[in-house]
C-alpha cells in the first residue's frame, strides 16, 4: 500500500473565492440521481490564490457553465479546475451519481430504500463539485424532486408540491453540514417554545413500525434545548428541528443544521428493546448533536486540524448535561474509565496524536478518542484553571465574537485570555502535544508541615520526541488519620517539570487525596499501601477518588495474581463493605464492585515493562470473580431483593442505578449457583435491561443456549436487538471459543456485514475480548484481517476504524507479535487498499 499525499496544517491558505449563495436541485433516482448546482462565487480578498479548484469524487459531469456560457473544465484527481473571471461570477453544473451503489455511506446513498447523506468530513464532494472545506460557508437553497413521500433538507421549508419540496437554510454553513433525506417515513411530532417565545416544530422521522420507539428521544431533545438555554444561554435559531433515524450509518449521529441524521441505534428506544445504558447513550448523543448547533454549526472549525475545537467542546457540554440529568459522580467515573481504556491506549501506541494534529493523510482516521474525549478533558482543565465565572465569561465572549466564523484553537484560547487575563501559551501544549503525562508524587511531613512533591514527564510519541512541561491542575484534599477531611479540595497549578506544595499547621501526617475528580488526564504514580487504599475507599469524601482507591486496590491484586499471587483478604473485605453500605448510590456501588477489564490490566503491566499474558490475565479475573462471589455470598441474594424495581419501567437515574447493582449481584451469584438465579431472572424479566443482564450471566457460566434461542425467536424481526444477540455471544465466549463463535456468527443468514452496526456487533466484540482476540495461535488476528480485507472495498471508513484492534500488538510476546505482524502485512499487501485502511495499517505497523 502506498500512502497518499500528506496534508499539513502549516500549508493552510484560505480558498481563493467566497461562496455567496448555493442553489441545488436533486432529481432523485436510485442509480441515476441528477444534481444541478448554481453557485455564486466572488474573489476572496484574504486569499493569495485564484486557483478555481472544486472537489469532486465519483461524479459523472454532464455539463458546466460560467455566467451562462458553456465551459469544459479540466477533470483531475479529486476534482476539477476551470478558468473563471477575476470578478464575481455564477458557476453551474449538472452531475450524475449512483446512490444505490454507494456502499461507502459517504455523500448521498441509500439505506433500505431511503435516500440519506453523510457529508462529514469530506462526503459532499461525492454529491457535486464544490470547495469541500469547512472554512467555505454559504447559505443553501435546496429543491428535491422525487417520488418519496417525505423530502427533507437543512433549514426551514419554503414550499412543496406533488413530488417536490424546497428548503432554505438562512445560516451560512460549510458543505459538511449539508443534509438530505427522502423516503417513506413517519414523524413523531413535538414542539418547543424558546426562551424568547418562539415556537419550534420538532419531528423525529422513522421507518413505519418504529413510531413506538420515539418518545424518549423527543423528550431528550426537549431537555437538551432547555438545558442549553439555561446553562449556556443558547437558543435554537430555526423554525423547525428534524431528526431522522437511519439504519446504515458509519457514525453515531450527525449534527447537520436543522436536520440531524442519527444511526437508528442511538435514537430509537423502548423498555422492551433497549437497556438502561442504551437510554443514557441516546440521551447523551441527542444532546451532543443538538449542542453542536452552536458549538460546531454557528461556530465551525476553520480546517479539519481544528476538529477538536467543535468536538471536544461539545463532548464536554454533553458530559455536563448528563451529569446534571443523572448524577456527576457516576458520570465522571464512567468518562474516566472510557478515557483510560481507549485514549490512554491510543496515546501510548503508534496511533498517538495531539488533540490538534499538524498533519494527516485521511481525516476520517482522526475522529478519535483523543480528539473527542481528550479534547473534552482539556476544556475541563481550562474550567478548573479559570473557575466557573471565568469559564462563563469566556464562553459568552466566544459566542459573541465568533458567531458565523470558522475558528481555530488559537481563537478559542485567545477568548479565554481576553476574558480572564491569563496567559495560556503553555497551556496550548495540551492541544499540540501528544502523549499522556505521568505525574509522580512523593511526600514528607515535618513539624506540622506536609509537603507534596510532584514531577511530570511525557514519553516520546510518533513524530514528537521533546515534551515540555505542561500546565496541570491538580485537585487535592487532605484527610486526617481518623478519616476527617482536614483540608478541603483546592487546585494546585503545576507548571514546572518538578514542583512542591506545602500545607502547614497540621497535627498529624494526613492522607492525601490527589487528582480529585480526575482533574487532569494524567497517569498518577505514587507508592501507596493496600491499607491506605482501603482507608481511602472507606473515608475519601471525593466520589471519584473513593472509587479510584478501590479500583486501584483491585487492579494491584489482579496484577499480583497474574504473577502467581492469590486473592487478597483485605480487598474482599473492602468490597463487602461497599456492597453493604446503603448510604452509597446503587450506581456507584455497581461501579465499585465491578472488576477492571482485561485490557486495563494488560496496559498496566506493559507500562511496568512486564509483558502481559492474556491467558494469565483472563484466569486471574475469573479466579478473583469467583473469590468475590464466594466471600459475599450472603450479600448477593439480599441485593437482588433490595434492588428489584417492580412496576412500570423508568429509564431515570435512580431505578437504572438499582438495576445496575442488581445486575452485578446476579453476575456474582451466577458464579456460585451455576446460573440458577439467572435462569429465574431471565424468565421473569420485565424489560431489556433485565433480560440481557440475565442472558449475559448465563453465557458467562457456559449456560443459556435455550434462552439464546428463545431470545432470537422473540426478537428476530428487530434489527437493533439482534445486534445485541450477535455481540453478546462473542463477548461472553471463552478465550478458546471466542474466535470460532465470531466466525460462526459471520456465516449466519442474519449477518449483514455491509451494515456497520451488525459488523461492529460481531467484530467489535471480538476486538474487545482481550484473551480471545490475542489468542496465542493468532486466530483472532487472522479472522479480523480476513474480514477487513473483505470489507475495505465496500466501506473504507469502517475497515479503518476496526483496524485499531491491532494497535497494541507490540505489547505482547514475540510469538504473538509475529502473528499480528503477519496479519497486518497481509492487509497492507492487499491491492487497491483504501486510503483510510492503508494509512491506519501503515501507522500501526510502524509501532
Amino acid at each position: 500500500m502506498t500512502i497518499q499525499d500528506t496534508i499539513y496544517l502549516s500549508d493552510y491558505t484560505p480558498f481563493g473565492f467566497i461562496v455567496e449563495d448555493v442553489h441545488l436541485t436533486f432529481k432523485l433516482a436510485p442509480t441515476t440521481t441528477r444534481v444541478i448546482s448554481r453557485i455564486r462565487f466572488a474573489p476572496n480578498p484574504d486569499s493569495p490564490s485564484r486557483d478555481f479548484f472544486l472537489h469532486g469524487e465519483g461524479l459523472n459531469l454532464q455539463w458546466a457553465k460560467v455566467d451562462g456560457a458553456d465551459v469544459t473544465p479540466e477533470i483531475i484527481k479529486g476534482g476539477l479546475r476551470c478558468d473563471v473571471p477575476d470578478a464575481a461570477f455564477t458557476w453551474e453544473c449538472e452531475v450524475e451519481i449512483d446512490p444505490q451503489g454507494n456502499t461507502a455511506l459517504e455523500g448521498l446513498y441509500m439505506s433500505n430504500g431511503m435516500y440519506c447523506t453523510q457529508c462529514e468530513a469530506e462526503g459532499f464532494r461525492n454529491i457535486t463539485f464544490y470547495p469541500d472545506r469547512p472554512d467555505v460557508m454559504s447559505k443553501f437553497t435546496v429543491r428535491i424532486e422525487g417520488d418519496s413521500p417525505v423530502l427533507l433538507s437543512n433549514g426551514n421549508p419554503v414550499d412543496s408540491g406533488d413530488g417536490w419540496a424546497e428548503w432554505h437554510d438562512p445560516w451560512p454553513k460549510p458543505a459538511y453540514l449539508f443534509a438530505l433525506v427522502a423516503g417513506d417515513l413517519r414523524n413523531f411530532p413535538g414542539s418547543f417554545t424558546t426562551m424568547s417565545g418562539r415556537d419550534v416544530e420538532l419531528n423525529l422521522w422513522v421507518r413505519p413500525g418504529d413510531e413506538g420507539k420515539c418518545a424518549f428521544g423527543m423528550e431528550a431533545l426537549k431537555k437538551s434545548m432547555t438545558w442549553d438555554e439555561e446553562t449556556y444561554g443558547r437558543e435554537y435559531d430555526l423554525d423547525i428541528f428534524n431528526i431522522v433515524a437511519v439504519d446504515d450509518f458509519n457514525m453515531g449521529a450527525m449534527e447537520n443544521k436543522g436536520l440531524n441524521i442519527f444511526n437508528s441505534a442511538v435514537v430509537l428506544a423502548s423498555p422492551e428493546t433497549s437497556t438502561d445504558s442504551n437510554f443514557e447513550r441516546i440521551e447523551a448523543i441527542i444532546a451532543h448533536e443538538y449542542f453542536h448547533n452552536w458549538t460546531g454549526n454557528r461556530i465551525t472549525c476553520r480546517d479539519w486540524f481544528q476538529l477538536c475545537l467543535k468536538e471536544g467542546l461539545t463532548v464536554f457540554r454533553d458530559q455536563q448535561f448528563t451529569g446534571d440529568m443523572r448524577g456527576h459522580a457516576v458520570k465522571r467515573i464512567n468518562d474516566v474509565v472510557t478515557l483510560r481504556s481507549r485514549q490512554f491506549r491510543e496515546d501510548s501506541g503508534p496511533l498517538a496524536h495531539p488533540p490538534r494534529p499538524d498533519q494527516f493523510v485521511e481525516i476520517n482516521n482522526f475522529y478519535t478518542v483523543t480528539v473527542y474525549e481528550k479534547g473534552a478533558e482539556v476544556i475541563n482543565m481550562l474550567k478548573h484553571l479559570v473557575g466557573d465565572d471565568g469559564y462563563k465569561k469566556a464562553l459568552d465572549l466566544y459566542f459573541a465574537r465568533h458567531d458565523g466564523d470558522a475558528a481555530t484553537i488559537e481563537d478559542w484560547l485567545q477568548v479565554f485570555e481576553d476574558a480572564t487575563g491569563r496567559d495560556l501559551t503553555q497551556f496550548k501544549h495540551w492541544y499540540t502535544d501528544a502523549g499522556t503525562p505521568h505525574l509522580k508524587v512523593t511526600d514528607n511531613f515535618e513539624n506540622g508541615t506536609y509537603t507534596l512533591n510532584f514531577t511530570q514527564e511525557t514519553a516520546p510519541t510518533p513524530g514528537q520526541d521533546e515534551k515540555p512541561a505542561r500546565v496541570i491542575p491538580i485537585a487535592v484534599g487532605l484527610l486526617n488519620p481518623n478519616g476527617d477531611e482536614v483540608v478541603p479540595t483546592q487546585i494546585l497549578e503545576m507548571t514546572e517539570a518538578a514542583q512542591s506544595y506545602s500545607f502547614e499547621g497540621l497535627n498529624a501526617k494526613p492522607v492525601p487525596s490527589i487528582l480529585r475528580g480526575f482533574s487532569a488526564p494524567v497517569v498518577l504514580e505514587r507508592e501507596t499501601s493496600a491499607t491506605e487504599q482501603a482507608f481511602m475507599l472507606a473515608h475519601d469524601t471525593d466520589p471519584f477518588n473513593k472509587w479510584e482507591a478501590g479500583h486501584a486496590l483491585t487492579r494491584e491484586v489482579l496484577i499480583n495474581m497474574t504473577q502467581g499471587g492469590t486473592p487478597d483478604q483485605g480487598l474482599l473485605d473492602g468490597l463487602a463493605a461497599v456492597a453493604r453500605d446503603h448510604s452509597l448510590d446503587p450506581a456507584f456501588r455497581a461501579l465499585a464492585l465491578a472488576l477492571p477489564g482485561q485490557d486495563n490490566i494488560a496496559s498496566t503491566l506493559a507500562a511496568r515493562d512486564i509483558t502481559p499474558d492474556p491467558d494469565k490475565i483472563w484466569r486471574a479475573l475469573q479466579t478473583l470473580k469467583q473469590a468475590v462471589a464466594q466471600h459475599l455470598q450472603d450479600i448477593w441474594p439480599r441485593l437482588l431483593a433490595e434492588m428489584a424495581t417492580p412496576g412500570p419501567y423508568s429509564p431515570d437515574a435512580e431505578p437504572a442505578g438499582k438495576r445496575a447493582l442488581h445486575g452485578v449481584a446476579l453476575s456474582y451469584l451466577s458464579q456460585i449457583d451455576g446460573g440458577a438465579s439467572a435462569e429465574n431472572a431471565y424468565a421473569s424479566a420485565g424489560n431489556m435491561t433485565e433480560q440481557l443482564s440475565a442472558l449475559a450471566c448465563l453465557l458467562s457460566v457456559e449456560k443459556g443456549q435455550d434462552e439464546l434461542a428463545a431470545f432470537r425467536k422473540q426478537w428476530q424481526n428487530d434489527r437493533l436487538v439482534m445486534d445485541k444477540w450477535f455481540g453478546l455471544q462473542v463477548s461472553y465466549a471463552s478465550p478458546q471459543t471466542c474466535v470460532e463463535t465470531a466466525q460462526r456468527l459471520s456465516q449466519d443468514d442474519d449477518f449483514n456485514w455491509k451494515n456497520p452496526n451488525r459488523f461492529r456487533a460481531v467484530f467489535g466484540a471480538l476486538m474487545m475480548h482481550h484473551a480471545g482476540f490475542h489468542r496465542a495461535d493468532g486466530a483472532g488476528y487472522d479472522l479480523l484481517a480476513d474480514w477487513l480485507i473483505k470489507l475495505d472495498p465496500v466501506n473504507g471508513q469502517i475497515s479503518a476504524r476496526m483496524s485499531t484492534g491491532y494497535e497494541t500488538w507490540k505489547r505482547y510476546d514475540a510469538a504473538r507479535q509475529a502473528k499480528a505482524r503477519a496479519a497486518l502485512e497481509r492487509i497492507n499487501a492487499t491491492p487497491d487498499l483504501s486510503r483510510n485502511l492503508g494509512e491506519m495499517v501503515t501507522r500501526i505497523l510502524g509501532a
